[in-house]
C-alpha cells in the first residue's frame, strides 16, 4: 500500500513537472523507467535474406544467431514494403518507420531528374570526414533524409541525455541508422580505420585515437579467410561456380587473404571489409565506442541507442550469390562475431539491461545463371538496349530527339523540356513509353509518372503498392519499371533491389527476455514495424512520418 502511494505520488510529481516545463517553456527531459533498457542494439546485416538465415540454423554455434532464435521473437514472413529493395532504402525504413516515398531515401544513388547531375543518398558537399581524404560523392551527412528515426525521438524526449551511436563498413548504413541527431562512424577503405564526419563534430574522441594508436586494423593481415567448418557442412551450398569473378582482387576460391603486400596498404584495407575479417572489425570498433561514450550506463539513467550495420555479406553475395559455399561460410562466422559480441554486452552491462533487434536491409536473388539452371527464369537485361529502343520508338512516333533521357534505377527520366517544347501531352508520351516497355518479355510491369501522382492504377497491375511507396514525386523519374523474376540490371553476379520475396523478405528478431515473448511468430510483419515497437517499449514519440505497427503480439 505504501509503495503503491509513492508510486501515485511520484507520477503526480512528474505530471505537475512537466505541466511547469510547459508553462515556462521547458520541457523537463524525461528519464527511463525502471523497466526500459539500459541499452537497445539495432544489428542490420546487409544483404541476408530470411531463408538464408534458417537454412543453417543447424550449424550455428551457441550465443549467436542460436541465442536470437531460441530466446528472440522472431518472425519467419517479415518483409520490406517498398519495391526498391537497395541498402539506402532499408537502412533507412529501419528506424524512421516509413518509406522511400516519405523519407526520401529512394535509392542508393540517383539522378536528379531537373540537373541530370548524379545524387548520393548521404552525400552533402558541405561537410568531409574527419582526418580521411573526402570523394565527391562520399557520404557525410543525413541531408537527404526528410524524416526523424527513433533516436532522434529518444534524443528529443530525454532533452539530448541520451546518446546515438552507429557504425557500418558503409557510410549509408551507418548514417540512415544515426539519423539526425546521432553519430555515424564509417569504415575508410584507404587507412581501415572509423572515421566521423564533420555534421557530427570537429574533432574525434580521445578514445578514438586511443583505439587507432595501436593499429588493430593490421591484426588480420597475415591470416586468411578459410572455411570454418569441415567440408561435409557445406553440402547445401555451390562450390567453384564458373560464374565466379576475382573477389576484391585476392582471387575466386578459398582460401582469401586480404593482406598480399608486403605492409599493410590501401588494397588491403579496401579486400578487408569485403571478408569475415571487416564484420569482426565493425563490431571489434562498435564495443570500442560503446566503452568510449559510456553507452548503456547513462548517469542520468536514459536508454542509450546503438545501431550496428554489418556490411560485409552483401559484398560476398554480390560476388558469389546466396547459394554459394563463401555466403555459407560468411554467414557461419558472422554467427560466431555476433556471439562474441553478445557476450561483450552480457560481461559489461549485462544481456538482461539490452534489447536487441536484428533484420536486414533487403534480401538477395540467386545468381541468374543459377536459377536458370533450376528451370526458375533468370535473364540478364541491358538498360542501354532498352533505352536505345525506347528512344527509337518516341523519335518514330514524335519526330526527333531523345524523349528518355536517362535511365535511374529502378526508373527512366523523360526530356520533359523536349516535351513541352513540342506541345506534346506528358501523360501521353509516358504511356506511349510505358506500352512500348511492356512489349519487351523481360518487364513485368511499368508504372508511369501519371499513375503515380493521381493514384490511378489498377487491381490488376501487380506490386502497385510496393511501387507507390518506393516512388518520390520530387526525386524519382517518370516510367518505373518492374523486371521479371531473377532478372536483374546489373554485372554483378548476383543482386537485389526488387519488389520479389527473395529481396523483400527478411530477417527480424526482438531479443530482450524482460520486454520480449520469445519464439517464431505466425503473424505478417514489416521491418517499418521496428520503429513503431521500439517507441512504444520506450515511451518516446514514433518518428515524424512512421507508418508501421507496434508488434503487440511480441511485447510482455
Amino acid at each position: 500500500m505504501i509503495k503503491s502511494k509513492f508510486v501515485s505520488f511520484l507520477s503526480s510529481y512528474r505530471c505537475l513537472a512537466f505541466l511547469i516545463g510547459i508553462a515556462f517553456g521547458m520541457v523537463p527531459a524525461m528519464t527511463a523507467s525502471a523497466n526500459s533498457p539500459a541499452l537497445v542494439v539495432i544489428i542490420v546485416i546487409d544483404g541476408l535474406p530470411q531463408e538464408q538465415l534458417v537454412k543453417y540454423r543447424d550449424l550455428y554455434g551457441p550465443g549467436g544467431f542460436r541465442l536470437l532464435l531460441e530466446d528472440g521473437a522472431w518472425y519467419g514472413n517479415a518483409h520490406h514494403g517498398h519495391a526498391v529493395t537497395l541498402t539506402a532504402p532499408g537502412h533507412a525504413s529501419v528506424l524512421t518507420g516509413t518509406y522511400p516515398y516519405r523519407n526520401g531515401i529512394i535509392a542508393n544513388e540517383w539522378i536528379d531528374r531537373h540537373t541530370l547531375q548524379q545524387v548520393y543518398c548521404t552525400g552533402d558537399s558541405a561537410h568531409t570526414y574527419i582526418g580521411e581524404e573526402t570523394g565527391k560523392l562520399d557520404g557525410t551527412s543525413p541531408a537527404n533524409l526528410r524524416v526523424s528515426t527513433v533516436g532522434d525521438e529518444l534524443r528529443y524526449a530525454t532533452g539530448g541525455q541520451s546518446k546515438v551511436i552507429a557504425v557500418s563498413g558503409k557510410d549509408r548504413g551507418a548514417i540512415l541508422l544515426a539519423g539526425k541527431r546521432g553519430t555515424a562512424y564509417m569504415y575508410m577503405s584507404k587507412s581501415g580505420r572509423f572515421a566521423s564526419r564533420t555534421y557530427y563534430m570537429q574533432a574525434l574522441p580521445e578514445w578514438h585515437a586511443s583505439y587507432y594508436a595501436q593499429r588493430p586494423q593490421d591484426k588480420w593481415f597475415t591470416q586468411s579467410w578459410t572455411l570454418s567448418q569441415p567440408e561435409a557442412s557445406y553440402a547445401r551450398s555451390t562450390s567453384n561456380a564458373p560464374w565466379t569473378r576475382n573477389f576484391f582482387g585476392i582471387g575466386q576460391v578459398f582460401p582469401f587473404k586480404p593482406g598480399r603486400s608486403s605492409a599493410p596498404n590501401g588494397a588491403y584495407y579496401a579486400a578487408l571489409i569485403a571478408t569475415p575479417f571487416g564484420d569482426e572489425a565493425t563490431l571489434e570498433f562498435a564495443q570500442t565506442a560503446m566503452e568510449g561514450e559510456q553507452l548503456g550506463r547513462n548517469p542520468a539513467g536514459v536508454t542509450d541507442l546503438l545501431g550496428i550495420s554489418l556490411s560485409t555479406h552483401d559484398y560476398v553475395n554480390h560476388a558469389f550469390g546466396p547459394e554459394s559455399r563463401q555466403s555459407q561460410d560468411h554467414l557461419l562466422r558472422v554467427d560466431r562475431s555476433l556471439a562474441g559480441f553478445f557476450q561483450h554486452l552480457d560481461r559489461t552491462l549485462g544481456l538482461r539491461n539490452v534489447a536487441i533487434v536484428l533484420t536486414a536491409d533487403h534480401g538477395f536473388m540467386n545468381v541468374p545463371e543459377y536459377t536458370a539452371a533450376y528451370g526458375m527464369g533468370g535473364e540478364r537485361l541491358n538498360s542501354l538496349k532498352l533505352m536505345g529502343a525506347l528512344n527509337e520508338h518516341l523519335t518514330a512516333r514524335y519526330g526527333p530527339g531523345n524523349h528518355a533521357l536517362r535511365f535511374s534505377y529502378p526508373t527512366i527520366i523523360l526530356d520533359q523540356a523536349l516535351i513541352t517544347k513540342k506541345g506534346l501531352n506528358p501523360a501521353d508520351v509516358e504511356t506511349a513509353a510505358a506500352h512500348h516497355l511492356m512489349k519487351d518479355p523481360s518487364i513485368a510491369a511499368v508504372y508511369t509518372r501519371t499513375q503515380l501522382e493521381t493514384g490511378a492504377l489498377s487491381d490488376s497491375m501487380p506490386l502497385s503498392k510496393q511501387v507507390l511507396r518506393a516512388w518520390n514525386r520530387d526525386l524519382s523519374g517518370d516510367l518505373y519499371i518492374v523486371q521479371n523474376p531473377n532478372g536483374v540490371f546489373t554485372s554483378n553476379v548476383a543482386t537485389h533491389g526488387s519488389p520479389y520475396t527473395y529481396d523483400t523478405n527478411v530477417p527480424l528478431v526482438f531479443y530482450g527476455p524482460r520486454w520480449f515473448k520469445p519464439g517464431k511468430k505466425p503473424q505478417a510483419a514489416a521491418v517499418v514495424d521496428v520503429a513503431a515497437t521500439l517507441s512504444y517499449l520506450l515511451d518516446i514519440r514514433p518518428p515524424t512520418a512512421n507508418e508501421g505497427r507496434v508488434l503487440e503480439e511480441i511485447l510482455r
